[in-house]
């Protein structure tokens, strides 16, 4: 992970400084802006090994890539960037689409390109975008049907693109969240959500490569699960007959991966209760309200779980974090 500032540097050497790391991190372009006498800006980046994310923020920038750029540096990448606040539009083979939540925009850096980003009306704070950059052989996509969704929109609060969307964020908001070890895996889920999301897009699922739909129907899971831990009647049960499957079905597809959907079920709600039960501002709720929130609604059955997992009951759990 290595992030950068330009607020360290003195204010005639920012933009420069801008210009230069995007060559560095994406692909060299030409980068123009009305704040470039004081370009205060910001940028994160995390590799995954073939994916490499970047946090950007910054006032406002037009860019260009254009055919001499491109025979001086080609990278054979894609960009999928998920602009989070402001507004512009991003062009690409006579083609021009939004830029701007909540939406994702794919680009070709082999091919000449354009955007403009700005803040929304009024506002003064920087624009904020996530990208992943990937390179062309990594997704198993033909690339003629890729061309399709080059500048498009392409909606990213529903489905896989959500989940896509979600992941790419926990990851380069909170690289602090996990080790060096976890980039292999971290990089393999990347990239079958990215995959699984375009190939939704253009609905030639059925292309993809056997792992990369199993991967992506786990991924869906896993997300369905979190959003329904509240849910007392979640179940194995439920969570299959919501993406139609049957419960074997379900249990197949988390073999060999080390866990299973009950023990997501039960490992996410025990988690949920004990960062409630150590919040002073849910001090007023008895445990049992506690487990119940998440779904454990048997109090012997949640002590017994919560005891299991942390080797505390919940009450002592509880009395630990008000002495601090």
């Amino acid at each position: 992970m290595a992030s950068v500032d330009t607020g360290r540097l003195p204010h005639a050497e920012r933009f420069d400084f801008w210009q230069d790391l995007v060559a560095r991190e994406s692909a060299p372009a030409r980068i123009t802006s009305e704040h470039a006498d004081d370009f205060a800006a910001s940028a994160r980046a995390v590799d995954l090994g073939v994916v490499r994310l970047g946090a950007w923020h910054y006032p406002s920038l037009t860019l260009a890539r254009t055919p001499r750029m491109i025979r001086s540096s080609d990278p054979e990448l894609y960009q999928l960037a998920l602009p989070l606040s402001g507004h512009g539009v991003v062009s690409q083979e006579r083609r021009a689409g939004p830029l701007g939540p909540p939406g994702f925009a794919l680009i070709d850096t082999v091919r000449p390109h354009g955007s403009t980003h700005r803040p929304d009306g009024g506002e003064r704070a920087p624009v904020h975008t996530i990208t992943a950059l990937v390179p062309h052989d990594a997704l198993p996509l033909p690339a003629r049907r890729m061309d399709a969704l080059l500048a498009a929109a392409i909606p990213a609060d529903t489905g896989l693109a959500a989940l896509l969307a979600h992941f790419l964020r926990q990851v380069v908001e909170h690289p602090e969240q996990y080790v060096a070890s976890d980039a292999p895996r971290l990089d393999r889920i990347a990239l079958d959500l990215i995959a699984g999301t375009l190939a939704d897009r253009l609905d030639v699922e059925g292309e993809l490569p056997a792992e990369v739909r199993i991967s992506g129907l786990r991924s869906r899971v896993e997300a369905f699960v979190r959003r329904h831990l509240a849910d007392p009647e979640l179940t194995p049960t439920t969570v299959a007959t919501a993406h139609h499957l049957s419960v074997r079905s379900l249990h197949r597809l988390f073999a060999g991966t080390g866990t299973t959907v009950a023990a997501l079920i039960r490992t996410g709600r025990l988690e949920h209760c004990h960062r409630d039960l150590a919040d002073p501002r849910l001090a007023h709720l008895p445990v049992h309200r506690i487990g119940a929130r998440w779904g454990l609604r048997d109090p012997a059955h949640f002590s017994r779980a919560f005891r299991t997992a942390y080797g505390i009951s919940p009450r002592e759990h509880r009395e630990r974090a008000v002495r601090g």
